[in-house]
């Protein structure tokens, strides 16, 4: 019976003399991705801040300006122009000079003080789904206080107090968010583009005949080229785990052997996949089109950038290779490591 891993040496020890007369993979595969998550994570602020604000204050009184002083004091809005009419107010949002507008209306610190209900019209700019929420979510907050201090007697306390309390990232650091589900953009972009090639360079220079007159078993070819690059791919996982915690202090408070084991099945579907793209493409160029083809909708469909999806893709996207990445490399802030080995599905 013949070996089904023969010739499984002598393929690998053929593609380590080819990725090292090739620099530029070494380069493509270790420099770029360390390069590009700096950029992205000191470039990149997921937290809403200073919302570019005008001001319509046409009441002008101190009820008014404690109104707008509490707006500014949250952080969100940045008050950039006081405005003094309706179509100022328009112009500054529809030409892009402001996000928000708040209008206070003259009767406002009189409706106040009779008791009475005072409106104040808040128009956001509904392009930016995130930003429009944050700036509807602060401004009710705000107006609710209000309204509970007003109604409230001197003395009387909440009957119903909600006191929020945030696990994993209680900060809100956005490195802390953002950087463990670029890990696995990155590793995904790299193992698959590199494998991607592997095979489709032997048939543009013809070598791939050559291969298939020796003896070497095709599980044999197969692992040879794809361990390789195995190699360089947890080689990338190590550096980029270094930055997290090095550079961008990304706590991890898990056990890193086990987050470490349990992305080996990871890149070694990753490398699969791109050799399966390399089977099937005729030039590096279809290679490099196919690879771009899944790429985009498994970073999509991860959640990752989107967390909602529809009810038809909701299956689907349950079985995404990187979403099981991102799931199990947030999960690792976590103190409890059952928690990583429960997003990926390995305990009940």
């Amino acid at each position: 019976m013949r070996n089904p891993f023969q010739g499984i040496g002598a393929v690998i020890y053929k593609e380590v003399i080819h990725i090292q007369r090739d620099s530029t993979a070494i380069v493509f595969a270790l420099m770029i991705p360390i390069l590009q998550m700096t950029i992205l994570g000191f470039g990149i602020d997921t937290n809403i801040r200073q919302i570019k604000t005008v001001i319509m204050d046409d009441d002008n009184k101190k009820l008014s300006r404690e109104l707008v002083d509490r707006l500014r004091n949250t952080d969100t809005y940045n008050v950039v122009k006081y405005v003094y009419s309706d179509r100022e107010m328009n112009e500054a949002i529809i030409g892009g000079k402001a996000r928000v507008g708040i209008k206070i209306p003259w009767d406002y610190s009189d409706r106040l003080l009779k008791g009475e209900t005072a409106q104040v019209m808040v128009l956001i700019d509904g392009s930016d789904s995130s930003v429009a929420g944050q700036a509807i979510n602060v401004t009710t907050a705000i107006g609710l206080d209000e309204s509970l201090k007003r109604v409230l007697t001197t003395g009387q306390t909440l009957p119903v107090e909600v006191r929020p309390k945030v696990l994993f990232n209680p900060d809100s650091r956005s490195p802390n968010f953002f950087l463990p589900g670029l890990t696995a953009v990155l590793l995904l972009s790299v193992t698959t583009f590199l494998t991607a090639f592997a095979i489709v360079k032997e048939k543009e220079k013809g070598t791939l005949e050559q291969l298939f007159v020796t003896p070497v078993q095709p599980m044999g070819l197969l692992l040879g080229k794809i361990l390789p690059y195995f190699a360089i791919g947890f080689t990338e996982l190590c550096i980029i785990l270094l930055a997290l915690v090095n550079i961008f202090r990304v706590p991890i408070h898990g056990s890193v052997i086990l987050l470490l084991l349990l992305s080996m099945p990871y890149l070694f579907v990753s490398l699969s996949f791109g050799t399966l793209i390399s089977t099937k493409a005729r030039s590096q160029a279809e290679a490099m089109q196919m690879a771009f083809l899944t790429f985009l909708p498994s970073i999509f469909f991860s959640g990752y950038i989107f967390p909602g999806r529809p009810c038809l893709c909701r299956s689907t996207s349950s079985a995404c290779l990187c979403r099981r990445r991102t799931s199990s490399t947030s999960h690792a802030e976590s103190s409890c490591a059952e928690r990583v080995c429960g997003t990926c599905g390995l305990t009940g």
